[in-house]
């Protein structure tokens, strides 16, 4: 006799399954409009929680040698210095090489400058990018002349920080209290590791790609160095396609205010970064951080920005790589103890 024929998937899909679905369906549902409705008190708690996570690192170094009050109060006093020097030495500046670029570039497409190249850069659809830029940078110049306006939300944002720097181990010692007692280990080993570990290693990529490609262009003589390299390590931030989109960028921002013969130059000079970054600096920076599906990573981007905007982008990809760190570990894991116990 043959064997009888296997029960198809909906058949297997009892009431108590279905149940399940329908409820963890109405808990994604109740937690995307929770996140819409306290956005603001969530972004301002979650960056705060990134900024104290991150000047954790100096401080646990420091500890080393002092005690830890005085390791919190040094670190978090040269991040402020460090922070307002950046803004008020390159903001403005970075803003109003990116307006000169702009208007570079518009003045030569209505001149006779780009005439042999005005049908190749046409077809590329410059108008739209340079659109996008010149609503970039008024938005930065609203931001720069309108900052007293937001000085208590970063007067709130940097208490909250330091407030989390110096309770960091009790709030630790509490967020674990919900996670399953013998999912807590795994859970702060991938969490630091995955999570933190790539939110670390992005910063310090972009700020190398972004000082090795100002100094590149300067020696190249690239004009509005300093804003074409901010450009190129804010898209190298994207992961996947960030670094050709950053290379494809500037060589036509290039392209269209200086010729294609520095833009050749910056083109071979970016491919030489991108590789040097790929092969020697990322391997060690990130490490294992970020071992996801190409797939996976820009479908976590896409559901990201669905639910939580512009936070959702930044976080979606650290969490995305949590989840397959997570898997992964449980994977291993079951295969560890399968052999044992078929023994």
């Amino acid at each position: 006799m043959s064997p009888p024929p296997k029960p198809s998937i909906w058949q297997n899909l009892n009431l108590l399954i279905l149940l399940r679905l329908l409820l963890l369906f109405a808990c994604g549902w109740a937690l995307v409009v929770l996140i819409s409705y306290f956005y603001n008190v969530i972004a301002i708690f979650t960056t705060a929680a990134i900024i104290a996570a991150l000047l954790n690192y100096p401080v646990q170094w420091l500890s080393r040698y002092i005690k830890r009050g005085l390791a919190i109060t040094i670190v978090f006093f040269s991040a402020v210095v460090i922070l307002i020097a950046v803004v008020t030495a390159l903001g403005l500046e970075v803003i109003y090489q990116g307006q000169g670029l702009v208007d570079r570039i518009t003045q030569a497409l209505k001149t006779q400058d780009l005439l042999p190249l005005k049908e190749f850069i046409g077809n590329l659809n410059l108008e739209k990018l340079l659109q996008t830029l010149q609503t970039g940078l008024v938005s930065g110049l609203g931001i720069a002349q309108n900052i007293f306006s937001s000085v208590f939300t970063l007067i709130f944002l940097a208490v909250i920080s330091l407030y989390m720097l110096i309770d960091g181990e009790k709030l630790w010692f509490y967020s674990l209290q919900l996670v399953p007692v013998k999912s807590r280990d795994r859970f702060a080993t991938t969490f630091q590791c995955s999570f933190l570990g790539f939110l670390r290693g992005q910063l310090l990529l972009m700020l190398f790609l972004s000082t090795a490609s100002f100094l590149v262009f300067l020696i190249l003589g690239v004009n509005y160095a300093l804003f074409l390299a901010l450009v190129v390590g804010i898209l190298d931030a994207i992961p996947g396609i960030g670094a050709t989109l950053a290379v494809l960028t500037i060589t036509l921002l290039i392209l269209a205010s200086q010729g294609w013969v520095i833009a050749v130059e910056v083109v071979i000079a970016s491919i030489i970064l991108q590789q040097i970054q790929d092969n020697f600096v990322s391997p060690k920076v990130m490490g294992n951080a970020l071992e996801i599906s190409p797939v996976i990573l820009f479908l976590a981007l896409f559901i990201g920005e669905r639910v939580a905007g512009l936070l959702g982008v930044f976080l979606s990809i650290p969490i995305a790589g949590m989840i397959a760190a997570w898997l992964r570990a449980e994977n291993l894991e079951e295969q560890q103890s399968a052999p044992k116990e078929s023994q």
